[in-house]
């Protein structure tokens, strides 16, 4: 018969392998945090908001110094298998994918930061920095524009165009870099909040009484095809602007005309220049 020191040493020797064993399992076989907390932990240390949050900087040189979280958190995403993706909540999958796109935008930038005035510069005249396939993301490499458009945009799957308020290519001219991950149980509000800041730019969208006109982001130029897609009831452009009327101008009468969707649409330069907290 064992004696019980011996079989003590063997039970304490069984908890102590199990307990290496769970300390060692590969990111893949652990369950994914859908909270995104290591990637709101580092937006909450380096992003500055700007006017109320209509538009926000990134401190690159802080990413930068904690890029082995920020590589931490890019591993955990390329480590979801496709299947599992698959099984998750629609809007676990939107938020996830968002998130995506932002933090793997940021690291694209480390690459050369910072030694460039822009995202383009990670570019040349024969390739684009958004088609590198350089991602590993749900078994396959991946760009961003495969993120964006391939998966955040393709017809059928989210058909919502409060994507391009969430999404961040580094640049002024972007929507602001949220201060928080996208989470699915919050999801809603945050795109509505987030196509509310921009919406409230001045600097980008806004009503030009002198000139009669309504002035918006070249992203509604590039995309306008998205908001004629029906999401809440919205058909086209005019209609989306009306509903941001009151954020759009300042008179009455100018906002009715705005409501109406009869107006003239200008669309503003953007511009590419880094969103650095330098």
């Amino acid at each position: 018969m064992l004696s019980r020191r011996t079989c003590l040493r063997s039970a304490l020797g069984a908890v102590l392998s199990v307990a290496a064993t769970a300390t060692t399992l590969p990111v893949r076989a652990q369950a994914f945090d859908h909270t995104h907390g290591a990637w709101t932990a580092l937006l909450r240390k380096h992003v500055r908001l700007l006017r109320g949050g209509q538009a926000t900087q990134a401190h690159y040189a802080g990413f930068a110094a904690d890029r082995t979280a920020l590589k931490a958190y890019l591993d955990s995403l390329s480590a979801v298998p496709p299947a599992a993706f698959a099984a998750w909540p629609r809007a676990e999958r939107q938020a996830f994918l968002i998130n995506a796109y932002n933090a793997f935008t940021v690291e694209l930038i480390l690459t050369r930061y910072p030694d460039l005035a822009s995202i383009k510069d990670l570019g040349s005249l024969l390739s684009s920095p958004w088609k590198v396939k350089w991602i590993t993301l749900l078994g396959a490499k991946v760009s961003l524009d495969d993120i964006e458009h391939t998966m955040l945009r393709k017809r059928g799957d989210y058909d919502d165009p409060r994507v391009h308020f969430a999404v961040n290519c580094a640049s002024i001219g972007c929507p602001a870099l949220r201060e928080e991950a996208f989470v699915g149980t919050r999801l809603e509000a945050q795109m509505d909040e987030q196509t509310l800041r921009f919406m409230s730019d001045r600097t980008r969208n806004r009503w030009n009484a002198q000139r009669g006109r309504l002035e918006l982001s070249k992203i509604f130029d590039w995309y306008g095809e998205d908001f004629r897609l029906g999401h809440r009831g919205i058909a086209s452009l005019a209609a989306f602007a009306g509903r941001f009327a009151q954020q759009l101008a300042d008179m009455p009468a100018d906002r009715e005309r705005i409501r109406s969707g009869t107006v003239d649409i200008f669309f503003g330069d953007y511009d590419w220049a880094l969103n650095d907290a330098r």
